[in-house]
């Protein structure tokens, strides 16, 4: 009996690798603690560069889509509410469609979110470019820019949600997650910027004709003046195409920079799932989880009196403070300021604490849009409330993606077997954000039109310059005291954020060791 038990065990030593044996016979060594997962400063910028497309085009359109609907393409106002309106509602509905798609995406060679981002990019540039071309046939026009916006905005939301969902596939770590959003978040207003300074600089070239007297006495279409604002009229639209096409190019060099410096990276708990989660299964567990509720609840009234300012700042200024030909300078002004201290803010809350940041960063935009809204015109005092207003900005960028996904990790210990959900929690906090948005810049243009707007006048009625105040400086600054009081009931502190970040790591660890376990067995397995 034992001479066969000493054959079989002979035979089966011969068949295994003498490596394998080797490593046996080897007493178990302790496994040293894994390093952490440091991202280099080139991945962080060519992940940081890939949220300028986003901004660079949303600026362009937020801050100059109305007036220009309004005074260039000459679309009457109640036209240019639904434009708007619909085509915010649309891009927000697009969010989670598109967050639904990519949950379904397989993995690729490129990744599982990459390849949408590749492919989006040459057909949003089209319809980017299309947006700011008038065309031929006045009948149409409302439906001709209600197209090509609702098929931008779909397409750069193939863009934008993936790259969002991308800051929970960059690192495992959490510190090099917020380092890389300090980066992404002080490009992204960089492109604000860009976009500000290219679409307000080329635009600002051009005369755009106006109505001297919108009641009819001294029209500057009539005789001579008819051609000449005509002739204006074309190289205002030429310049408008202009501005179009050198964002388009960057743009596209934005999205090659993040293609080829960026690469995505899987959770080790993720890949052993067997099967992927259904997608609205995954929407009920967000939706359910309470601090995403909260956290959404907050900035989207914050979000909300930012986009009034927005939609709203070029007619502010050219009718109600007068500066015509200052708005696109003022714009730079707050964008400059906004992007110098996002450092500082990022600084700010690695220090105090995100809720800190919160309180003091959104909040101290109120004193200067009460003083807006009381003082006379004065451009000196302007230039300083725009640069005090982008240090408001600047908090307002970069906290809500800050914030998020401290969430997720929060969402992934309460539900360890729910994975593939960072898309849905990206997009439903956009969807909600833009959809809000629609709403405003539909009802602020409405507003506009029944106040007594008149398209391409040098002057407003008192009606008019008075609303315009009201969706500049009042409104907002309600949102935001109601945002404030919604971020009281946010339970993600700093303590409990240290807490799930050592949790989070536990987890890891435990499915990092779990793994290297099963590949051993199936190796040894398949050998044998």
């Amino acid at each position: 009996m034992a001479k066969g038990e000493g054959s079989e065990s002979g035979s089966a030593a011969g068949l295994l690798p003498t490596g394998i044996l080797q490593a046996a016979e080897r007493p178990a060594q302790v496994k040293e603690p894994k390093k952490k997962q440091q991202l280099s400063i080139c991945n962080k910028l060519c992940y940081a560069v890939g949220g300028a497309p986003y901004q660079v085009t949303g600026c362009a359109l937020g801050f100059f889509l109305q007036i220009y609907l309004l005074d260039v393409a000459q679309v009457d106002p109640f036209s240019a509410s639904i434009i708007l309106f619909v085509g915010r509602a649309w891009d927000a509905f697009t969010d989670p469609l598109v967050g639904f798609c990519i949950s379904k995406s397989s993995w690729t060679r490129l990744g599982r979110l990459m390849p949408w981002i590749i492919f989006s990019t040459p057909l949003a540039i089209i319809a980017y470019f299309l947006i700011w071309f008038v065309p031929d046939f006045p009948q149409g026009q409302a439906l001709w820019y209600l197209l090509f916006y609702c098929l931008f905005e779909t397409l750069v939301t193939c863009f934008h949600v993936p790259y969002s969902a991308l800051t929970m596939f960059i690192s495992t770590e959490q510190s090099e997650r917020d380092s890389a959003t300090a980066y992404r978040m002080t490009v992204e207003v960089l492109g604000t910027v860009l976009g500000t300074a290219i679409q307000g600089q080329i635009v600002g070239q051009a005369d755009t004709p106006c109505l001297q007297d919108p009641n009819g006495s001294a029209l500057a279409s009539e005789g001579t003046n008819h051609t000449q604002s005509a002739t204006s009229l074309k190289e205002t639209q030429n310049a408008y195409l202009l501005a179009a096409g050198v964002i388009a190019s960057i743009y596209v060099i934005c999205a090659v920079i993040l293609t080829l410096g960026v690469r995505e990276q899987r959770e080790p708990y993720e890949t052993q799932q067997a099967e992927p989660m259904s997608f609205f299964r995954g929407l009920r567990l967000v939706m359910s989880h309470g601090p995403y509720v909260k956290l959404i609840a907050g900035f989207l009234f914050t979000s909300l009196a930012f986009m009034l300012v927005e939609g709203n700042f070029a007619l502010f200024c050219t009718y109600t403070l007068g500066f015509r030909n200052e708005f696109q300078n003022l714009l730079l002004a707050i964008m400059l300021s906004a992007t110098f201290t996002i450092p500082i803010w990022q600084w700010f809350l690695t220090r105090y604490g995100k809720k800190t940041a919160v309180y003091i960063g959104i909040s101290s935009a109120v004193p200067f849009l009460i003083l807006v809204a009381f003082m006379k015109s004065n451009l000196i005092i302007t230039y300083v409330v725009a640069v005090a207003a982008g240090i408001s900005v600047a908090a307002a960028f970069l906290l809500p993606w800050s914030m998020l996904p401290d969430v997720i990790d929060d969402f992934h210990l309460k539900q360890p077997q729910s994975h593939g959900t960072e898309p849905i929690f990206f997009s439903f906090y956009v969807f909600f954000t833009k959809f809000a948005s629609g709403v405003s810049l539909g009802i602020s243009t409405l507003s506009l039109d029944f106040a007594g707007y008149q398209t391409r006048g040098c002057s407003q009625p008192a009606r008019v310059k008075f609303t315009l105040k009201m969706l500049v400086t009042i409104a907002p600054i309600v949102l935001i005291l109601l945002g404030l009081l919604l971020f009281k009931l946010y339970p993600i502190d700093e303590e409990k954020r240290r807490q799930n970040k050592k949790d989070l790591q536990a987890l890891r660890e435990e499915a990092s060791s779990s793994g290297c376990s099963d590949t051993d067995s199936t190796e040894l397995a398949r050998i044998l």
